[in-house]
């Protein structure tokens, strides 16, 4: 979809639309009003500067949407559009058995210390690199790791708009 035919939707469209980057109703409402945009870059900079208001209770609530990294196929619950956001996002993973148990492992050992899944943006990752990632992420504080989720959770909320409104 154009920018154009975005800013010209009805609220619930742009919502249904909106809603697949990141379960945070404030985000999702709040672009919304905003419409209409005279330009992509007006629209992904507002959304980045609504992203960095994100309260950790928003947070956590988008992330209990979000699959594990590794997950062969994400939650029944997510949308069509979220699966398949998910599928594309992780395609990088591959196939490689001794990743898949260290990565299934180390989000046991991350949800055990931090109490909610490990979110990476995995656009882009292979991996090891996100294997790379959650071992270091392990030795964070818990304010450190939160900062880091919102950053993460910030880039593929974006990814995905931009995937969006082309």
């Amino acid at each position: 979809m154009d920018l154009e035919q975005f800013n010209q939707l009805s609220a619930e469209q742009s919502k249904a639309l909106l809603q697949p980057c990141v379960h945070i109703s404030t985000w999702v409402e709040a672009l919304t009003q905003q419409r209409p945009y005279a330009s992509k870059d007006q629209l992904f900079h507002y959304a980045a500067e609504q992203a960095s208001g994100w309260t950790w209770a928003e947070i956590a609530e988008a992330l209990a949407q979000h699959p594990r990294i590794g997950e062969r196929q994400a939650a029944v619950e997510l949308s069509d559009k979220e699966q398949l956001f998910s599928k594309n996002e992780q395609a990088q993973l591959g196939s490689n058995q001794a990743i898949q148990q260290a990565l299934y492992q180390g989000n046991l050992e991350y949800e055990h210390k931090f109490g909610h899944i490990f979110l990476i943006r995995a656009a882009g990752r292979t991996g090891q690199d996100m294997l790379s990632e959650l071992q270091r992420r392990l030795s964070n504080t818990p304010q450190q790791e939160q900062q880091e989720v919102q950053q993460q959770l910030t880039e593929i909320a974006l990814l995905r708009l931009i995937q969006e409104i082309q």
